[in-house]
Order: C-alpha cells, then sequence, then structure tokens
C-alpha cells in the first residue's frame, strides 16, 4: 500500500497484470496502447500491528491497528488497443464486496465469444450467433491434445487453482527434457515478464496524463 515498498500500483500490479498476459496468451494478440483511469477509494486505512497472514483460514479480530495513508490505486478501468485493431477493456477492483479471486474475461470474435470465471475453473462458456449457446466443461477426452496433456484428472472431477502451479512447472520441465530450446515455450519467460512492467508504466503514465500512452517495444 505504500509507494515507497512496492512501487505507486497496487490492483493493476497484482490482479491486472495476471489478466493482461492471460488475455495475451490466449488470443495471441499484444497490448499496443493503454487509457487507465485509476482511483484510491480509501486514502486511509487501519493496518494491524500484528501478524496477518494473507487468505489464511484464521478469523483473528485484529483490534490493535495503526491508520496509515495509501499511496495506490484500489480500483481502476483501462481501455487496450491491441496490435490488430481489437479493443479492450480491464476492470480491476480489490475492494469489491464478496470478491475474493474473482479473475474472468470475455473475448468476443466475428463468429461466436467465449467467457470464463476463474472462481469456476472447469467450465468455459461459449456463445453463438445463429445457434444455441453451450457451456463446455473440462474433460481431457473433449480437448485438444495441446490442452489435455495438462489435464490430470477425468471429467467431473475438479481441478483449479493449485493444480495450474504444478502444470506450469510440468511445461517447464517437459521443456528442459525435451532439449529444444528453440521451441516455443508453454510457460511464462523473463521476456513476458518484462513485458508486464512494460505495461503497467504505460498504465501509470496514462493515469497521470490522462491520454491514451503506448507500450514500450
Amino acid at each position: 500500500m505504500l509507494a515507497s515498498e512496492g512501487g505507486r500500483l497496487r490492483a493493476v500490479a497484482d490482479i491486472g497484470t495476471h489478466w493482461m498476459d492471460l488475455v495475451q496468451t490466449i488470443t495471441g494478440l499484444e497490448i499496443e496502447a493503454v487509457f487507465a483511469d485509476l482511483r484510491t477509494v480509501f486514502p486511509k486505512r487501519q493496518r494491524p500491528k500484528g501478524e496477518v497472514e494473507t487468505f489464511s483460514a484464521k478469523t483473528t479480530t485484529h483490534r490493535d491497528t495503526e491508520e496509515i495513508d495509501i499511496e495506490t490505486e484500489d480500483m481502476g478501468a483501462v481501455l487496450l488497443r491491441f496490435k490488430n485493431q481489437a479493443r479492450g477493456v480491464l476492470w480491476v477492483s480489490q475492494l469489491t464486496a464478496g470478491r475474493k479471486n474473482c479473475l474472468r474475461y470475455e473475448i468476443a470474435g466475428k463468429e461466436s465469444a467465449i467467457w470464463f470465471d476463474g472462481e469456476r475453473p472447469n467450465e468455459l462458456w461459449i456463445g453463438h450467433r445463429n445457434q444455441p449457446n453451450e457451456h463446455l466443461f473440462k474433460d481431457a477426452s473433449l480437448m485438444a491434445p495441446l490442452a489435455a496433456r495438462y489435464i490430470d484428472y477425468p471429467g467431473g472431477h475438479n481441478e483449479g487453482y493449485p493444480d495450474s502451479f504444478k502444470m506450469c512447472f510440468r511445461a517447464f520441465y517437459d521443456y528442459i527434457a525435451a532439449g529444444d530450446f528453440d521451441a516455443v515455450p508453454f510457460f511464462p519467460t523473463f521476456e513476458e515478464g518484462h513485458r508486464e512492467i512494460l505495461l503497467c508504466e504505460a498504465i501509470l503514465r496514462s493515469h497521470d496524463e490522462q491520454r491514451w500512452v503506448k507500450v514500450e517495444a
């Protein structure tokens, strides 16, 4: 929450980077420009003086707190331009009541659309113009080989957030074992991480100057 500790971005840097990386990976499209409007809804908060475990199941109430100034954003909206002239919008919030880890996207194409909610990770909504919409439930037997290789459990057996780390490590070690280091990796790289930093810098600059900003190459 202090810019001196982690930079001026919080919600975008924490949640937004995951969303942008995910959308660019799924579509194969690269974000080339952004227009951002960020806001700190709560300029002051009460910080517990004791130890706090993020995402802990403990229900300990911290009564000994101190008031601190909040220098980073609670929420924001970012208009996106992709290199093929596609358009998008990112909405990110760390103060929506009841939402714990809601990562959603919707991608609209010429013939159909897809919608995914990370809180329901075994379902994919598919929208059509001239036929009934569909719900595709995770089942390795119905997936393309590239997707099926990252599914361990049969249909009807849920996989979710913890499994994503296992599959990431699997992709990394499979890549090393194959020995073809010219092949396209199916795991996050340092280059992609650097790209997210450039996106964050462009978003912050856009918010400060209230204009479209191109993402550095």
